[in-house]
């Protein structure tokens, strides 16, 4: 029989690698410990996007300005660049058909005296025409107000029958191109007789006068 030694007990075995329930207990706690962190680092990652995100924002809202400007001149360099053509294209036409007023003030005088025929009335009637289709107008007539600025007076009268300064007689007709004048209409202009607006206004002075002693015209 085999003696057993009092005072030992035996004790299974335990791996050498297996932890200690304390040493468990402690990463448990040390794992929570580290938990809270997290959360942290998420905020600051958040911040930092937002930072990110404004400053992408800014540069977005310069750059949609710039185009803006960018576009803002180009249109305005569209609009010179259009209305100087025009302008130049207006005073190019001008000097072309002011070079043509003499030979249409010939056909207009041959017109006149009736020596417009034949193969001439022809010719004159297309040039007048293709003149009128590049926007040149004739302008002056007799009896309409003298206005020096579409009218040159080289003759001057006076007449009994006018009340203002009246054109009675268009030596050369004028010429424009829409606005522009090429060449004002050159006339003669009749003035009133210097002492008729004076009697016109003293006989209307009597009048009045009569016919408030009168006690007022008389009602039919």
């Amino acid at each position: 029989m085999t003696e057993e030694t009092p005072g030992f007990e035996e004790k299974p075995d335990v791996p050498s690698d297996a932890a200690a329930p304390d040493d468990a207990a402690q990463g448990a706690g040390s794992a929570e410990k580290a938990d809270p962190a997290a959360p942290a680092g998420d905020a600051q990652q958040d911040i930092a996007l937002t930072a990110q995100l404004d400053q992408a924002r800014t540069a977005l809202n310069e750059r949609t300005s710039d185009l803006q400007r960018l576009q803002a001149e180009y249109q305005n360099y569209r609009r010179r660049v259009e209305r100087d053509r025009a302008a130049v294209k207006e005073i190019a036409t001008a000097n072309l058909l002011g070079e043509l007023l003499p030979v249409l003030d010939d056909i207009g005088r041959a017109r006149e005296h009736g020596e417009l025929v034949g193969g001439f009335k022809s010719v004159a009637e297309s040039l007048e025409t293709v003149a009128a289709k590049m926007g040149l107008q004739q302008f002056g007539k007799e009896g309409e107000p003298f206005d020096p600025l579409v009218h040159e007076a080289l003759m001057h009268s006076y007449a009994p029958d006018v009340t203002e300064t009246t054109c009675v007689s268009i030596l050369q007709p004028g010429y424009r191109i829409g606005e522009r004048t090429i060449r004002p209409a050159r006339v003669a202009v009749a003035e009133p007789q210097p002492g008729a607006q004076a009697k016109s206004d003293e006989g209307a002075a009597d009048a009045d006068g009569a016919d408030e002693e009168s006690g007022g015209p008389k009602e039919g």
